[in-house]
């Protein structure tokens, strides 16, 4: 349900956009959004799951999930839809760790890595699932179905977890102090405080707007509040001092940068295809969804090399196959059908494959056990900031850079040549159902169009390419990691 989500609301965009009377790039905040709250309730979730029982807090973010998403489908205001995907991600910011850890406790040791796989399938199939259900529900119903959908599923769900789930003896009996409430406070502060500079950055110049660089300060100023505050601690939220330990430290690093990757490709390219292709919200998804065949096709492979070769030479080769899969994206023309670019999407699927898993498995294997939970909450907080990240240089890319790509485009459109041969047939074509001014007009209405097309397709071509050329920056970098074996009963984090 929860990965399911992000796929299928990035196939939405464009309908919700127009159905709440806001722009594209307003209408990703319902991403964004999402993948903050979803970062800020992680640290904290472990605390939860000892003060309330693991059992009750898992039911009470299904619950919370379920509702919210109720309420993104009845949102009649972007303002209603943005706090509404907010209370959906705090409740499905709990929702992998917490499952991870009923799976784990619940299978002996050596079926552990069978019941992992299970869970890892259900992951990598939501991807394939999310883009063509959403794009369905969307051109059949409404895209508020996207998110109707998940009552009926979190309902069963929740009946399902009262029915089998039981905690353990040690959650059962665990003494727990108070949270850590100001360091939650903080966590929340400039987390927050960094989703406004990222969603309405753009919109404002970014630092050309004052109250972006008070914001931006209040960022920084909370952020170094909240790591001196945490360090000094008794009972902190969060343990920093797990970054003492190098593979943790890198594999944060690697998956913040590779979650800004996939989630920005995850958004422009159902964005292309709508916006620019005229594809409907099902075609689209249809277009988009072998990335996670990919990723299926990819799984039972890294399942079997994980135990048998270095996993740094898996994340290395998969972030090299993904900048090949951007470089071969980045070909993007508008003349190319819905399956030109299926090879290099199937490609990212894969290399997504290898590389999640792997890089959570090698982020986590020289910890002590006893650490694994807390660094788990901290690696996946890397990974949806960086997402967020991501996909608002996405979108600030594309404003900007059509801007650009307009101004130099627009050098080659003078009298003569071939734009006068271009007028010359276009106003012919006009002419023959309206009189000579009109058919100037639309004429040059014709021109100016294709012209910022083009300048847009261009600003997409750039996109595609600097996230290919990230991911070729980061295959280095991942022999700085130690290579190690997974501790014993560690969880990957598939997400």
């Amino acid at each position: 349900m929860e990965v399911l989500d992000t796929s299928i609301a990035s196939v939405a965009l464009p309908h919700i956009a127009g159905s709440l009377s806001s722009t594209t790039d307003e209408a990703t905040w319902v991403l964004t959004s999402y993948l903050v709250a979803n970062a800020v309730i992680l640290p904290a979730s472990g605390w939860f799951s000892l003060r309330f029982g693991r059992r009750n807090f898992f039911i009470f973010c299904i619950a919370v999930f379920t509702i919210a998403s109720f309420l993104c489908g009845s949102a009649t205001s972007l303002g209603w839809i943005l706090i509404a995907r907010a209370v959906q991600g705090a409740g499905g910011g709990a929702l992998q760790p917490l499952s991870q850890s009923i799976l784990l406790e619940s299978f002996p040791r050596e079926q552990r890595g069978r019941a992992m796989a299970a869970f890892g399938l259900g992951v990598v199939v939501a991807p394939v699932l999310g883009p063509t259900l959403g794009g369905w529900l969307t051109d059949q119903y409404s895209w508020r179905w996207a998110f109707y959908i998940n009552v009926p599923v979190g309902i069963l769900a929740a009946l399902m977890i009262i029915r089998f789930v039981k905690d353990p003896p040690y959650i059962q009996h665990a003494k727990v102090g108070k949270i850590d409430s100001i360091g939650l406070g903080l966590l929340a502060i400039w987390l927050g405080a960094l989703q406004i500079v990222l969603d309405k950055g753009q919109e404002v110049d970014w630092f050309g707007a004052t109250w972006i660089r008070w914001t931006t300060g209040l960022v920084l100023a909370g952020f170094v509040i909240f790591v001196i505050h945490e360090l000094r601690s008794k009972e902190p939220l969060v343990n920093l001092r797990v970054f003492r330990d190098r593979n943790l430290a890198l594999g944060c690093l690697l998956i913040g940068l590779f979650g800004g990757i996939i989630y920005g490709l995850v958004t422009i390219l159902p964005l292309f295809y709508q916006t620019l292709m005229g594809y409907t919200a099902g075609a689209a998804g249809i277009a988009v969804s072998p990335r996670g065949l990919g990723a299926v096709m990819a799984m039972p492979l890294v399942a079997i090399l994980t135990s048998k070769i270095d996993n740094r030479y898996l994340i290395a080769t998969g972030f090299l196959l993904f900048s090949l899969a951007g470089f071969w994206m980045g070909r993007l023309t508008l003349n190319i059908s819905q399956w030109s670019e299926l090879t290099p999407i199937v490609l990212s699927g894969v290399a997504s494959g290898m590389i999640f898993v792997p890089l959570s498995t090698t982020a986590m294997a020289t910890l002590r056990n006893e650490e694994i939970g807390n660094a788990s909450g901290l690696y996946n907080l890397f990974r949806n900031v960086g997402g967020s990240v991501g996909i608002s240089m996405m979108n600030t890319t594309i404003s900007r850079h059509s801007q650009i790509h307009r101004a130099e485009l627009a050098q080659y459109m003078s009298h003569g040549g071939v734009f006068d041969a271009a007028w010359a047939r276009l106003h012919a074509l006009m002419s023959s159902s309206a009189g000579p001014h009109l058919a100037d007009l639309r004429t040059y209405a014709l021109l100016q169009r294709a012209l910022d097309q083009q300048a847009t397709v261009f600003s997409y071509v750039d996109d595609l390419r600097y996230l290919a050329l990230l991911s070729l920056l980061c295959a280095p970098l991942v022999f700085l990691v130690h290579s190690a074996k997974a501790k014993a009963g560690a969880a990957p984090s598939a997400h």
